[in-house]
């Protein structure tokens, strides 16, 4: 028989450094998924545990910074009932029996590492889609329809529940700021959070939040649609397709980096516009960012009084 080269080195300890910072670069080309970074089913979920750690810790380190830790709990609870709802709709679509072979074995094995099995590995793919880490120990391009929508959802959501270290916080803030002043609007109170008002420039600043991914997102997916050199590098046709090229560039752009790897995108204009679309994606949100909390730095506190929202 012949013989393979399985190059070695200090995995475990690049391991979790990829996943306590949400990076998601293997050492090996198969992530996650490979023996060697992920053995068994206990270590996939200490990645799981890793990946979740920092994100979901920051909201209290959040609370304590302000001075009220209630601030920061309710961002958790906001964050564990998107996730938890996600997690629940993924491992039902996932293990849901749909075509002749999923039939045959009762659930969507395809892409599958059978020592981790679906459950596990859905879990793992909805931790790492609703953070920003891209790590896989499965292959989503072979999720079912409605399992792979949601894995592109959670990015296209924000990546908030918890989202990335720091990112899913203020993205999460950002939401709030939205919340307070549309519910002012409604009751005719003034807007407050944490007792800085919200004025017209935080607004505007948390719309351009919002607003640059989603057109970095169809900008580049119409592009890419619209040239058939571009188009070739498609391995399926049809809605699969289009998805395809649809989450590569959410995923870029929300700095998540894992992919439906039926596309070939090691060619020149993708890997030029996919990285505009991950530096565009990345700084101009933390720029918006930067500027409602230098607004934000610049009031006084307000005085709370029975027309205050907060």
């Amino acid at each position: 028989g012949g013989t393979q080269t399985i190059p070695g080195g200090p995995v475990a300890s690049q391991e979790v450094i990829k996943l306590l910072g949400t990076n998601g670069g293997g050492f090996y080309n198969a992530n996650s998924s490979h023996p060697f970074e992920n053995p068994a089913t206990w270590t996939n979920w200490v990645e799981i545990f890793l990946i979740l750690m920092i994100p979901f810790s920051l909201p209290r380190t959040f609370g304590r910074m302000v001075g009220s830790r209630k601030q920061g709990y309710a961002i958790v609870a906001a964050m564990s009932v998107i996730a938890t709802a996600s997690v629940s709709l993924m491992m039902l679509f996932q293990l849901q029996a749909h075509g002749t072979v999923p039939t045959a074995v009762g659930s969507a094995m395809e892409g599958v590492e059978q020592r981790f099995g679906v459950a596990n590995s859905a879990v793992f793919a909805d931790a790492t889609t609703l953070t920003s880490t891209g790590a896989v120990d499965s292959f989503h391009d072979s999720y079912t329809s409605l399992g792979g929508m949601i894995t592109m959802f959670n990015m296209q959501l924000g990546e908030v529940a918890p989202g990335g270290v720091g990112s899913g916080l203020y993205g999460m803030l950002v939401l709030a700021i939205i919340t307070v002043f549309v519910a002012g609007l409604m009751v005719g109170r003034t807007p407050e959070y944490l007792g800085k008002k919200i004025t017209p420039r935080e607004i505007k600043l948390a719309a351009t939040y919002f607003l640059v991914t989603p057109l970095i997102v169809l900008t580049g997916t119409a592009v890419a649609m619209a040239m058939p050199g571009q188009r070739a590098g498609m391995l399926n046709t049809g809605p699969h397709g289009l998805s395809e090229v649809l989450y590569a560039f959410t995923s870029a752009a929300n700095n998540n980096g894992s992919a439906f790897a039926g596309l070939s995108v090691n060619t020149e204009w993708y890997n030029t516009a996919l990285g505009m679309a991950m530096v565009f994606g990345r700084f101009l949100p933390i720029i918006a960012v930067l500027a409602i909390a230098g607004t934000f730095a610049a009031q006084r506190p307000g005085v709370v009084t029975a027309g205050t929202l907060r």
